[in-house]
């Protein structure tokens, strides 16, 4: 199974540096009632990720704020301080960009949106994704193929949109 439209988004504990250090969040409570931009990605510091994946999302921000987008959040399996100082370093932070850390990989397992690639030090990494989750559920699903940053980046989505 694969994120796909009409699909609920589980409600398992993300983790992120707050203004106290690290923290718990529910997913369940950042989605509820809310338009949320979700995009799944295999890790902070890794290059697709931070030369094309986030920066799509960067550059798209408010665009999608403009349809009514409440928050884009990226989620990656790191450490919330890996996270943090990734979102710092990019300037994701700053335009706006939430990032939770799926530390465990529950949601990237649960999505089925598993992705490993031993030969570069990537084991049990999430697959690239973006969605539009609309109080919980996705209305609209892009994945792209192993190792391909196509249809997730923030243009793309928006264009589903």
């Amino acid at each position: 199974m694969t994120i796909s439209k009409g699909d609920r988004l589980p409600d398992v504990t993300m983790t992120r540096v707050g203004v106290e250090g690290p923290e718990t969040v529910q997913l369940a409570e950042v989605l509820k009632g809310r338009k949320v931009v979700v995009f799944g990605l295999p890790g902070a510091f890794t290059r697709g990720c931070t030369s094309a994946h986030l920066p799509s999302f960067i550059r798209t921000a408010d665009a999608f704020r403009g349809k009514g987008v409440d928050e884009i959040v990226c989620i990656a399996v790191n450490d919330p301080f890996a996270l943090n100082a990734w979102a710092e370093a990019t300037g994701g932070k700053a335009a706006g960009i939430s990032f939770l850390g799926d530390s465990e990989g529950k949601l990237t397992h649960a999505l089925g949106m598993e992705f490993s690639a031993p030969a570069i030090g990537l084991i049990g990494r999430s697959n690239r994704y973006a969605a539009l989750v609309e109080d919980g559920v996705v209305t609209v699903a892009q994945v792209d193929a192993p190792g391909e940053c196509n249809l997730s980046t923030g243009e793309e989505l928006l264009a589903a949109i």
